[in-house]
Order: C-alpha cells, then sequence, then structure tokens
C-alpha cells in the first residue's frame, strides 16, 4: 500500500482537500474518492473525451492528469456547470434538442462546449465540430450535439 499525498484545490468554487495516492488519476480520485461521479469513465486513455474538466482554464481529460498534480488548482466539472438558478444554457440545449441518449459522453461534450462558448460565443458548426472533435458518442450521431451548442450559444448570447 503506497502512501496517501494531501492536496488541496478548489472545485466547482470550492475549496477541497482530499488524499490519494501518487498514482491515482484525477478521474479516480473524482469519482471513487470525492464521490463526484458525474464525471465519466469511458476509455480510460484519453481517446473518448467523456471524462473531459476544466482545470485553469484548459480542457483535460481527468483519466490522463494525476490526482496530486490538482494542488493548487482550479478545476470544473459536469457537476460545477449548473447554477443553483438552474441549468447552465448548454444544459438546457442538450435538453431540448435530445442531444443525449445514454449519458456516458454527455458530461464530457457539456464541459467542453461550456468552455467553448464561454471563449467563442458567435462559434459556427465548423468551429464547434473541429472543438468537439476530441469527444466521442456511439449513440446521437453528432448532429443534435452540434445543435444544441448553437443554440446555447444564441441563448448566452442573448438572442
Amino acid at each position: 500500500m503506497s502512501e496517501k499525498i494531501h492536496v488541496r484545490t478548489q472545485i466547482n468554487g470550492s475549496d477541497v482537500d482530499f488524499l490519494c495516492e501518487n498514482r491515482q488519476s484525477l478521474l479516480e480520485v473524482l469519482r471513487d474518492v470525492l464521490d463526484m461521479t458525474g464525471t465519466k469513465e469511458g476509455c480510460n486513455d484519453g481517446n473518448c473525451g467523456a471524462c473531459t474538466v476544466i482545470v485553469d482554464g484548459t480542457l483535460i481529460d481527468s483519466c490522463l492528469m494525476l490526482g496530486v498534480e490538482a494542488q493548487g488548482k482550479s478545476i470544473t466539472t459536469i457537476e460545477g456547470v449548473a447554477s443553483p438558478d438552474g441549468l447552465h444554457p448548454i444544459q438546457q440545449a442538450f435538453l431540448e434538442n435530445a442531444a443525449l441518449q445514454c449519458g456516458i459522453c454527455t458530461p464530457g461534450f457539456i464541459v467542453a462546449a461550456k468552455a467553448l462558448l464561454e471563449r467563442e460565443p458567435d462559434a459556427d458548426e465548423g468551429r464547434i465540430r473541429h472543438w468537439l472533435a476530441g469527444n466521442l458518442c456511439r449513440c446521437t450521431g453528432y448532429d443534435k450535439i452540434v445543435r444544441a451548442v448553437l443554440d446555447a450559444g444564441q441563448t448566452m448570447r442573448g438572442n
């Protein structure tokens, strides 16, 4: 049994302390240590995007980042996308456009789309498809996801 390391970080706007082994991925820490199961495990090798989180403003596959690397970082997971007032426009658009089916990929798509629309609220279809290329879905065929992101962008711009 390896020694556990104390990590202090910020997750979804709250200060969080946890203990983890130096070999544990951030995904394992989120799901197994912190019981934040919204972030999904798809491939566990960085190819599917199901475990996408935002770390200090950068999209990260949490299966590829060690938990100990979270020290001092600011992390946003799917649990931090909605506000106490309700769903984020991207979440609402996913519901309204039926852009989800089995749900394994959905948290990663939502987190990635949120990051895009915060940077580029006027992103067009081509840009959205390019941005989301690291997120894989076996169920929807992507068109409904792209429409949802376009709709969310329009909502966020106030149109």
